[in-house]
């Protein structure tokens, strides 16, 4: 009972007030000296699970990267550089960005793009520059944020119909998983080749979307 200690430490640290990482730090040490661990190895095990999950840590650095860029006017140039194609209105615009996030989804590559890596800082910017270059005047409010829901809704279906066809992804192991437990053996690649019909339907529907969605705002504007 003596390891639950840092349980303990945890909730009165944080309802005190204290620093979090300082609170987690004491919590772990007085859980593994509870547990009949010696400082140094407690040390040890600091060290071992930082090395093993320092890759974590790199995602964190995603967030502050972007709030650089967007300070030093990201969004400005994305709108400026799609401004200068009058050939790439809004429908085609987030068409192509749809077929490139599901073809690299499909590769496993489903980190290089995202709602806070690439939708905020570019592609919606670029999508409401693309809609105010056909529209006679400056888009009102609730248009933007239409063009912006647009936008996020794109990435999250390309990815969600995009990633199911690479064969190690989790959602196809865990079938795979699955089915084995229930005496039924199948390659993770049959399944990945079965959502292939499934992405491209997918793919036809919300470009049909989109193609709408652009005509809609084209009949709303003023």
């Amino acid at each position: 009972m003596l390891i639950l200690l840092g349980v303990a430490v945890v909730v009165a640290g944080f309802a005190a007030g204290f620093n979090p990482l300082l609170v987690v730090m004491v919590s772990a040490v007085l859980t593994g000296m509870a547990a009949g661990l010696a400082p140094l190895e407690v040390l040890a095990a600091f060290g071992k699970a930082f090395n093993e999950n320092r890759y974590v840590s790199a995602a964190l650095l995603v967030l502050p990267v972007i709030g650089v860029l967007e300070r030093a006017g990201l969004q400005e140039r994305a709108r400026g550089l799609i401004a200068g194609f009058k050939a790439v209105t809004l429908g085609r615009l987030l068409i192509g960005y749809l077929l490139f996030r599901q073809l690299t989804a499909a590769l496993g590559l489903t980190s290089i793009a995202g709602q806070a890596q690439t939708i905020r800082p570019i592609v919606a910017p670029m999508a409401e520059a693309a809609a105010q270059s056909e529209a006679t005047g400056d888009l009102p409010e609730e248009t933007r944020q239409s063009i912006r829901a647009m936008t996020a809704a794109t990435d999250n279906i390309g990815l969600f119909f995009g990633e199911d066809i690479f064969l190690a992804i989790g959602s196809i192991l865990l079938m795979v998983g699955f089915l084995a437990q229930s005496g039924i053996v199948i390659e993770p690649l049959h399944l990945s080749v079965w959502a292939i019909p499934t992405a491209i339907v997918a793919f036809l529907i919300h470009s049909a979307r989109l193609v709408l969605f652009e005509r809609r705002l084209k009949r709303a504007a003023p």
